[in-house]
Formats: structure tokens, sequence, C-alpha cells
């Protein structure tokens, strides 16, 4: 069990294929004319053909079935015992079904799958999920867990939650959600897991609301957490003690949680200083909250989407302060509260920006332009809802902006002369979004294209449509897994990303040759 374990399982499987391989050798067709090579180049001949496949090490066939998607890797464990064995304990990502009736087969599941450190349980609604038997064995069984999800597992309780914290000390990141376990289950976990980077939580039930509820945190996980996402909380200000004692967090992420958050964002400005991302969405939070927020100097990206309250005075404060802003989003909610002094005091303080987002926000040329001239790095910029933006703030754009890559324009009142026009700007442009721009066509979206050729264009100018920024709700913030509505499953991630190395045509090469020894 573990990782030791599965080394030296895998050692003695080597000795054994080794053995049997020689064993066939004796009794196999032979090539007479390799019987005098030396034994690099001798091979077994079976039917005519080459066995290369039986000589390949253990090691090296679990990276080939890391390099496979889940369907893939499950195929390629029906092949033969062996490679059942090694298809299992070269696994480190599970995700299942959390049903009750999972708690019977955990041992055998975990005995096959003992290498897993990321976990990925969720239940459906309308089940009845694992409880505290079934965590508790899983955490004696996965003591090297560096990664759980739970999702919807209903019947684990404060109990079962402390059990798991003081098997698992290791664990690196939580995410739970529409669970009912409450504040002494997730102080269990900061006070036993030390090694804890990463926090998410989603309508945790069991938080007592009002001044009832228990204060949550610090622990000793507060010194090594980065990362804080609380989502859809009726009292997640009782995390207060977490997030002012989390002093190396780094992201604070805060999606519509109920109360006043700008007395807390105060105090947590005041202590943790080390910030350099806050996303606060839907939030009770006014000015004041921005002016706590422009004291982490170090502040690089900042989402503020649906805050009605927030004016061009916050933006202000945070644009003076934090100097080193690469990326502001801001939905406006249109509430025009946030115009051209808050974006020309960004244009004149925050020149390494890179990336912003205004959505149901009405910018005029002036604030614009100051935009384009003072921000010269700007590659990204998305305009949406806004009933100021025209062709000639389109000129501008085309004009100013040199650097600019990437280029959304969203029910906003642009026609074909602000495509002609920004078809003579923007050296560096790569792609256009025009999304339900009644004005704009598609003759001048297919002149434009054969204008700037290597521009990719993307015209839909169907009718207006609702606007919202919410991007937890898009997916984009939550970095869980997708769990399709299965019997007890065992899927696994495609590992072979981008950071490995390996191209799209390797790994359809690999898959398609790893398929054919299959069937």
């Amino acid at each position: 069990m573990g990782q030791s374990s599965s080394t030296a399982a895998i050692h003695f499987r080597r000795q054994t294929n080794q053995s049997h391989r020689s064993k066939t050798k004796s009794t196999a067709l032979v090539s007479p004319i390799l019987l005098d090579e030396t034994e690099e180049f001798r091979k077994v001949i079976i039917d005519g053909s080459t066995d290369y496949i039986s000589d390949i090490p253990d090691e090296c066939l679990a990276c080939i079935f890391q390099s496979l998607n889940s369907g893939d890797r499950k195929r390629c464990s029906l092949v033969c015992r062996r490679w059942l064995q090694v298809e299992g304990q070269s696994r480190h990502r599970l995700s299942l079904n959390a049903r009750s009736d999972l708690l019977s087969i955990i041992p055998s599941l975990f005995s096959r799958f003992d290498a897993v450190t990321k976990l990925a349980l969720k239940c459906d609604r309308r089940s009845m999920s694992i409880g505290d038997d079934a965590i508790i064995l899983i955490s004696h069984r996965c003591r090297n867990l560096t990664r759980l999800k739970l999702r919807a597992c209903r019947t684990i309780t404060d109990a079962g939650m402390e059990a798991f914290a003081k098997n698992c000390e290791g664990l690196k990141k939580l995410s739970c959600g529409s669970c009912t376990f409450g504040a002494k289950g997730m102080n269990a976990v900061l006070d036993n897991c030390s090694a804890l980077e990463e926090l998410s939580v989603k309508r945790l039930r069991g938080i007592a609301d009002g001044a009832a509820a228990e204060p949550i945190g610090p622990g000793i996980a507060a010194s090594s957490l980065k990362t804080i996402c609380l989502k859809e909380l009726y009292n997640g200000q009782c995390f207060g003690p977490l997030i002012t004692g989390a002093k190396n967090l780094r992201t604070l992420k805060l999606f519509r949680c109920s109360g006043d958050w700008d007395k807390l964002l105060e105090v947590i400005a005041g202590r943790v200083t080390s910030m350099v991302e806050i996303h606060l969405e839907k939030l009770q939070i006014s000015d004041a909250g921005l002016f706590a927020i422009s004291n982490c100097l170090d502040l690089e990206i900042l989402h503020l989407v649906k805050t009605p309250e927030c004016t061009n005075l916050g933006i202000v404060s945070v644009a003076e302060r934090c100097k080193f802003l690469r990326k502001l989003h801001v939905d406006g909610w249109k509430a025009n509260r946030i115009g051209d002094e808050g974006l020309i005091a960004l244009a004149k303080s925050c020149p390494n920006l890179q990336e912003l987002v205004l959505i149901g926000v009405n910018p005029t040329k002036a604030s614009l332009e100051m935009l384009a001239s003072n921000c010269q790095n700007l590659e990204r910029l998305a305009l949406c809802g806004s009933d100021t933006v025209g062709d000639s703030e389109i000129s501008c754009i085309a004009a100013k902006c040199i650097a600019l890559k990437k280029l959304c324009i969203k029910s906003c009142p642009v026609s074909d002369h602000g495509m002609e026009a920004l078809a003579g700007g923007c050296p560096n442009l790569v792609k256009v979004k025009i999304k339900k721009c009644k004005g704009v066509t598609s003759n001048g979206a297919d002149w434009f294209r054969s204008s700037r050729g290597s521009v990719a264009v993307n015209l839909d100018n169907g009718e207006p449509e609702f606007h919202d920024a919410s991007a937890s709700d898009g997916g984009v913030q939550d970095n869980g897994m997708e769990f399709p509505p299965l019997p007890i499953q065992v899927a696994v991630s495609n590992i072979a990303s981008g950071s490995n190395g390996r191209s799209t045509s390797f790994k359809s090469r690999l898959r398609i040759w790893i398929l054919s020894y299959c069937t």
C-alpha cells in the first residue's frame, strides 16, 4: 500500500515477467539467424510476429498508461493481469460515485488503486451518500492523499471529517460543496493538515447562521494556506479568523456570501498584505472595502462582479496604490457608478495592465484613449453591454492599442465602419469576437477577414441578451473535476497535458498503437 509498496510490486512483477519470457523463449519458434546474436537482439517470434510489448518495463508501461484517457486505460487494464496491476498501481487520480453502496467495495477498490493521491467523491442529490464509516476507511487506505473533493456527501459528519483529517495529515487541497458537516469538521482539518494550501467551500450546510456560528480557523494550516475560495455561504464571515490568520495568503475569492464585508475586509487587508489576486462577486461591499483592498500593494488581479455600491472613488484608490495591477474585471451591473473617472486613474497609475474586462460599464473615448496610450502592455480587452462604445471608440482603440491581441465587443453600438477602422490598426491582433452588435454585418466581417487574414474573427450579430460576468457560474474559477452520473465509476483525468511537453499528435499515435495491441 502507498508508493513504496507499489514500487516493490512493480520490481517483483518485472522479475516474474522476465522469468516467464525466458521460459517462453525455450519453447517458442526462434529464428535460426538470431541464435548466434547477442541477447539484446534476441526476440520471441510467435505466429510469425515479434512480441516487443512484453519486454517493456513496468515503469515505461505506467508512463504509457498516464498518456491515455480514462476509457483507454480501462480497456488496457483488461488485456492481461500484468497490465491490470500496472494500470492500477500507476493511477494517482480517482473519481468515484459516492453513493452509500460504495462502502462495501472500498477495501478491494483501494487494494488495486493503492497509490491514489487525488480523490473526488460526488453523490447524486437523490441518492444516499457515503457516511463517516466510508470516509474513515478511505483515510486509512489513502494516507498519502493530497487532494480531496467532496460533493453532496450529506451524511458525512464532523466526526468523520475529524478522523479523516488525523489520518491524512498531508492533505494539500480540500474542496467541499453541499456537505452537511460544520465548523467542528472544518476546524479539525485546519488543526491537523499542516500542508493545506487550497481551501474551497461551497454551501456548507452545517455552519450555523447568525451569532451562534462557531469561528473557523486559523489552525496550523493557516501558515501554509495560499488560496481560499468561499461560495454561497449564509455565514461566510465565520471564516474571518482563518482568512486573517493566513499570513501567506495569495488568492481570496468570495462569491455570493451574505453579510456586510467592508469591516472584515479592513481587518483582512490590515493583517494579510501578500495577496495578489482577489475576486468579489455579488457581495455587500462598498468603496470602504475597496479602500481596504488598496492596502494590498502587490495586488495583480482584481475581479469586481455585481457590486453596485462600488464607485469611481474605490477604483481610484485601488489604481493609485496597487501599481502592479495586471488584470481588472468589472461588471458594473448597469449601475453607472464606475466610468471614466476610475478608468482614467487606472490608465495613469497602472502601466502594467494587460487585461481589462468591462461589462455594464460606459467608458467614453476620453478614458479609452488614455488607457490605450498609457497601458502599452494591454493585450486583452473586452467591452460588453456598453451604450457609449461606438465606431469612434473602436477607431481610437485601433489607432492606439499597439499591443492588443484579443478584442471582444458585445452588445455595443458598433457598425461596419468600426470594423474597417479596426482592420487598419492593432498590428498584433490575433482574435476578434463580435457578438450581439446589430450594426456589424456579415459583409463587414468578411471584409475584415479578407483584409486581415491572420486574424480569427468570430461574428454573432443576434439579439441582445442579459450579460453575466459571473466567472464562478461559467466554471472558470472552480478547479474541480466533472462527474458524470454513472454507477460507481473509476475515472482518471488526462495527465498528458501541455505541462509534460507531449504533443497532441504524439498522444494520438500512442493511443492508436496501444489500442491496436489491445485488440
